[in-house]
């Protein structure tokens, strides 16, 4: 029987590496938090956060429920939450500390393919991403995937779309998000997930509620960072 080579089936040897964008490498609560303090509401601290029910992730918990339902009651309340969100990304949001070179390293390296994913409810996504990176000298256009997810899809489609357009062995690709759903989307499209705890999900509901194993979990963006790097052998350049 005539043997099938890897090359036959993936053309190249480069790798994948995907990033979900807020909370993961944007500081995506603190954008939120100024957000709710120039129309006067609370989001309440980080860790309560973490802890909610997506339903309930942007009222506030029992403190801040009152006025926060108030004030995002009606379509142009809505509409004015988002339009400041859309001005604090685009004009104060921040990479998490260590990112941006991380990314620049990224696209550095030869053989290496860059993607990025978000859910970001700003206006014009794109341009609210680009705006971003902009501030840190990375050009959005230097990404070699991105896609704007809608609420309702399932990143786990664009993560497969990304690596079937690069032909990438599902062996050498990675996926990075803070959120349970981010790691059941990386295992369906066949690429090894990497978890943060310190974005919307914390380290207990992670692993205690969604029985994500604790050893692939990074409890900061440094060691996020450093487990990139080590496993795209970005360590040893």
């Amino acid at each position: 029987m005539e043997q099938t080579s890897a090359t036959t089936i993936f053309p190249n040897r480069d790798k994948l590496m995907i990033f979900d964008a807020d909370g993961t490498i944007i500081d995506a609560f603190s954008a939120i938090e100024a957000t709710f303090a120039l129309h006067d509401m609370d989001i309440g601290e980080l860790e309560a956060f973490q802890k909610r029910r997506k339903l309930f992730k942007y009222v506030g918990g029992l403190k801040e429920f009152p006025v926060n339902i108030k004030k995002q009651l009606g379509k142009k309340s809505r509409q004015k939450i988002i339009t400041t969100l859309t001005e604090v990304y685009r004009e104060e949001a921040c990479l998490y500390e260590g990112v941006a070179d991380l990314i620049k390293q990224l696209m550095a390296t030869e053989g290496i393919r860059l993607g990025l994913v978000t859910r970001n409810v700003s206006h014009e996504p794109e341009i609210t991403m680009a705006r971003l990176f902009a501030r840190y000298d990375i050009d959005l256009a230097q990404f070699d995937y991105f896609a704007h997810v809608p609420m309702r899809d399932t990143k786990a489609r664009f993560f497969q779309e990304a690596r079937n357009q690069f032909h990438i062995n599902p062996a050498r690709g990675f996926a990075c998000g803070d959120e349970h759903k981010d790691y059941a989307s990386a295992l369906t499209a066949g690429l090894h997930p990497f978890v943060v705890s310190y974005g919307f999900e914390d380290h207990q509901r992670l692993t205690q509620k969604f029985e994500i194993p604790e050893a692939i979990i990074s409890r900061t963006p440094q060691e996020m960072c450093a487990r990139v790097r080590h496993a795209l052998d970005l360590d040893l350049a």
